[in-house]
Parts: structure tokens; C-alpha cells; sequence
């Protein structure tokens, strides 16, 4: 007697069908399990650290050009410099300052933090003036 489609069938664990989500369950598919996150841990990390580095490298430059700008300050009577440019033209910086993605800092004259004072500041790897993710 032939079995009719109609009727269940016992299954044995080894024969029944099994979809994507049971190949991962498998001894098989741990170890590779097992690399995938670990690369995907990797990637994670290394774009961290460099997102963190390229803010270290930015307040560095910051850093550096605060001093220039209080030099100038000192020398021309509390005056805020008109440009970075024109700092490079005294001596005063060897090149206009740039943060870590390309972009020139700022200087802002009363500075926000300070009103008798200045700020320098980049705009951040998005390059948009006054973003959340500016560097100060």
C-alpha cells in the first residue's frame, strides 16, 4: 500500500527538512560562527580607534593653533586675528591648521566658552559648522 500524501508521516530527527536557522545550530557552522564574530568584533574596534584617533590628532592641531592665536592676541592688543592665513603671513603657524578629515579649524572671536576670549574649534568629520560631533 503506497503512502498517500494526505497522511502524516513520522519523522526521524536526521530526516526532517530544516531551514537556515537550524545549519547554524550544527557543530558545523560554530566555528565559523565563531570567525564571523570575531571579524565583525574586529571591524568594530578598528573603526573606534580610528575615529579616536583622528579626534586625538584634531585637539592636538587645536592645541597648537590656541597657542598661535594667544600669541597673536598678546602682540596686537587683545586684537582677534582676522584669519588663520594671516597668522601663516606673521610666522605665527607654519600652515593654515587642518582638523583630521581635510577640513580648516575655526576661530571664533568672543569665543562661546570664553566671551573676552576666543575659541578654535573644527567642524567635525561631517564638515558642517557648529554640528554635534564638532571638536572643541
Amino acid at each position: 500500500m503506497p503512502i498517500q500524501r494526505d497522511e502524516p508521516r513520522v519523522f526521524f530527527p536526521w530526516e526532517r527538512r530544516r531551514g537556515v536557522r537550524a545549519m547554524f545550530r550544527r557543530a558545523r557552522a560554530g566555528p565559523l560562527m565563531l570567525a564571523a564574530s570575531g571579524l565583525a568584533t574586529f571591524v568594530l574596534l578598528v573603526t573606534i580607534d580610528q575615529r579616536a584617533s583622528a579626534t586625538r590628532s584634531t585637539r592636538a592641531k587645536i592645541t597648537t593653533a590656541t597657542n598661535a592665536v594667544a600669541a597673536w592676541r598678546a602682540d596686537h592688543e587683545r586684537a582677534c586675528p582676522p584669519s588663520f592665513a594671516e597668522l601663516v603671513a606673521a610666522g605665527y603657524l607654519s600652515a593654515v591648521p587642518r582638523d583630521a578629515w581635510g577640513h580648516p579649524l575655526r576661530v571664533t572671536c568672543p569665543g562661546r566658552k570664553d566671551p573676552r576670549g576666543f575659541d578654535v574649534s573644527s567642524d567635525g568629520p561631517d564638515g558642517q559648522p557648529g554640528g554635534l560631533d564638532r571638536v572643541e
